[in-house]
């Protein structure tokens, strides 16, 4: 019988990689396999006792339940999470990074704004300040789609309605507020959208008369605003929003794409339906990718912070100072008392789909995802939906619940994503155009509609940094206007979810 592949990522491992299914009494890496183990477990490659640390990528990912002979599939049942110190050895592996000067940056073909941001889109958006006013959006959208109002204006990429479930019922202060109002105008304000109407109700406590006097915005050709109520109702608001859109879109239409460098990217960087082989293949390819474009001046933000748990300590020791360092935990001491005044656990994540793809515990899971971050220095730390303003590789504070943590993105300014997965998650994001990267070959096979890139060849042989280069590659055609395979199929006009913090009132 021919040995199936396998992985040992680390020397300091106690367990194999399953790259092929291990049958009962095949010998991967020499270890017989006393049961089945599916592809992308785990395999003990040597004895555990029991609450012994359980290691892979040479880092604790669990505790052995009860002891754990050689060959046996290492999983849920007799693989345990308890909390254990950990070395934060702040700034210890922060390198000085070699930023090319802007004339040697690779380049894309971008929309200069008049702030002098650069959008990979041009859309023109339809806000909500509360659920109320959702339909009223939806509804001028598809009247607009209907009436063909974008048949003469080739270089407007689309009208979107981003609507969601609050804006009322909240709090007027406080976590909540606060992460709603960044997000609402993180989107008003990001590049990839060229004009903006916002629609409210009148009555709610998101109150957009508020929202302008506090961020000095002024009604202008492009961001326009009203209520259903001081418009007369929904008829006369679905009308009148039509006729704003008509006089934005010949202006909108006049923007020209032009050679900008890479360092006027921000690459949102994310991660759903993870598997055994994410940590392995797409993620830390990923993070190659996002190395490059640091080097070119760029930005990478990795955000989830339920899903960087247990591996905080791997950031803080990148963090270019202690400040830094030290906001990343107290994200982390913040995510306990969270989850714990709502009657959770942070090792509710990961999955059942996490775990059927051979994910065991939140540490596991974490260490892969981390990886999407690269090596490069921890240059900032932002709090759901904040502007991000620092250059290189930064951190923002997410949920990781893929749709909100990429809203939180988008609004500190990501003007394109990549996504990994495994299992094969369903995702776009407008007006943020999503890369999508397979984890493995398999999943690349079933979904190529649905995938970009195929990373699982980096189990047959090709090197994490020509995988990297080659995701780079693509963010550079994706920014420059080539329609990834979400926004192909019509992704992102739903998936517009803002992080609801606090009570429902």
């Amino acid at each position: 019988m021919t040995a199936p592949r396998a992985l040992r990522l680390n020397g300091e491992d106690n367990v194999l990689i399953a790259v092929e299914e291990f049958p009962i009494g095949s010998a991967p890496m020499g270890v017989s396999a006393r049961e089945r183990v599916p592809r992308g477990h785990k395999m003990a490659a040597a004895p555990i006792a029991s609450g012994e640390p359980i290691r892979k990528f040479g880092q604790i990912i669990g505790f052995a339940a009860k002891d754990i002979a050689p060959g046996e599939w290492v999983h849920e049942h007799n693989c345990v999470l308890h909390d254990f110190q950990r070395d934060y050895r702040f700034g210890q592996d922060a390198k000085a990074v070699d930023v090319l000067p802007v004339e040697q940056q690779a380049t894309f073909e971008g929309y200069r704004r008049a702030n002098g941001k650069t959008g990979t889109r041009n859309y023109l958006g339809i806000l909500t300040s509360v659920n109320c006013s959702a339909t009223v959006a939806r509804l001028i959208a598809r009247e607009a789609e209907k009436r063909g109002l974008l048949d003469d204006y080739p270089n407007v990429d689309g009208i979107i309605p981003l609507v969601h479930g609050t804006g009322c019922g909240m709090a007027a202060k406080g976590e909540g507020f606060e992460a709603l109002k960044r997000t609402q105008w993180g989107y008003a304000g990001n590049p990839n959208m060229g004009g903006v109407i916002m629609v409210g109700l009148g009555c709610e406590v998101f109150q957009i008369g508020r929202m302008k006097e506090e961020y000095g915005i002024v009604e202008n050709e492009l961001f326009h605003s009203m209520t259903i109520q001081a418009t007369g109702g929904t008829r006369k608001t679905v009308e009148a929003g039509l006729e704003r859109i008509k006089a934005m879109l010949p202006i909108l239409d006049k923007a020209r794409r032009e050679t900008r460098p890479a360092g006027e990217l921000m690459l949102a960087l994310q991660c759903g339906g993870s598997d055994g082989y994410s940590g392995i293949t797409a993620n830390p390819a990923l993070g190659a990718a996002a190395d490059i474009l640091v080097r070119n001046g760029g930005t990478a933000i990795l955000s989830e912070t339920p899903e960087i748990y247990g591996a905080e300590h791997l950031l803080t020791a990148r963090a270019a100072s202690r400040e830094i360092g030290d906001k990343l935990v107290g994200l982390i001491k913040w995510w306990e008392d969270y989850t714990a005044r709502n009657g959770g656990e942070m090792n509710n994540n990961p999955s059942p789909g996490n775990k059927a793809g051979g994910l065991t515990t939140i540490l596991e899971k974490s260490l892969g995802a981390a990886a999407k971050g690269g090596t490069t220095p921890l240059n900032g730390v932002y709090r759901y939906a904040e502007p991000v303003t620092a250059k290189g590789f930064v951190y923002m504070d997410t949920p990781g619940y893929d749709p909100v943590s990429a809203t939180g993105q988008v609004a500190g300014g990501a003007n394109v994503l990549c996504f990994t997965t495994g299992r094969g998650s369903a995702y776009g994001c407008k007006p943020t155009p999503s890369i999508k990267l397979a984890t493995n070959s398999e999943t690349y096979r079933r979904m190529t509609e649905d995938m970009d890139i195929n990373c699982g060849d980096v189990l047959d042989g090709i090197s994490i940094e020509a995988k990297g280069r080659e995701i780079f590659d693509k963010v550079l055609k994706v920014a420059s206007g080539e329609r990834s395979k979400s926004e192909e199929l019509g992704y992102g006009d739903a998936e517009f979810a803002p992080w609801q913090i606090g009570a429902t009132m």
